[in-house]
């Protein structure tokens, strides 16, 4: 008898299933990794956006704060026009997170709303607020700020960014 080279059914269903264990193992951390990348970078963009208000409120006192995160961004993809900024389109934030409103792409798993109260301008406050595009999948927890620039939070979000300073201050403090 000649002695066969290779390997056995059952050997290679062993292999398979310790492939299949680490598998199991490995994904749910993935996805965890995941979204904590996602909701770090949400943060960031309300930082962005508070840094960008401000800006903006110095630069245009007549408006006061931006009442849209288009109106911080530029009018295009391509970045700020020769002419320079204006109310409309001031370019203190990026073209990506001046479009990811719900109806537009969401930037790193997340979409960002904007809110005025009611009474300007000059705009004398502003709520900004970020919720996961797919809740549980790309992010867990809402954040939003205001023209205070305390960053807040809440583990409950699973809808659309709230822009509201009544809702944004329901929220918990970042630390």
């Amino acid at each position: 008898m000649e002695k066969q080279k290779g390997f056995s059914l059952i050997e290679l269903l062993i292999v398979v299933a310790i492939i299949l264990i680490i598998a199991a193992i490995a994904i749910p951390n993935l996805l965890r990794s995941r979204i904590a990348a996602n909701e770090s970078s949400a943060v960031q963009s309300i930082r962005t956006i508070v840094g960008g208000q401000a800006s903006y409120q110095m630069a245009f006192p007549t408006t006061g704060f931006s009442s849209t995160l288009a109106a911080l961004g530029p009018p295009a993809a391509t970045g700020c026009p020769a002419a320079g900024p204006t109310a409309a389109n001031s370019c203190l934030i990026d073209w990506v997170l001046a479009q990811a409103s719900v109806a537009a792409t969401p930037k790193s798993g997340y979409y960002f709303a904007m809110g005025i109260p009611a009474g300007g301008p000059p705009n004398t406050d502003y709520t900004v607020g970020g919720a996961p595009a797919t809740f549980n999948m790309t992010g867990v927890r809402g954040f939003c700020s205001n023209s205070d620039g305390v960053i807040r939070y809440t583990a409950t979000l699973n809808g659309a960014p709230i822009n509201t300073n009544a809702a944004c201050s329901a929220y918990t403090a970042l630390q």
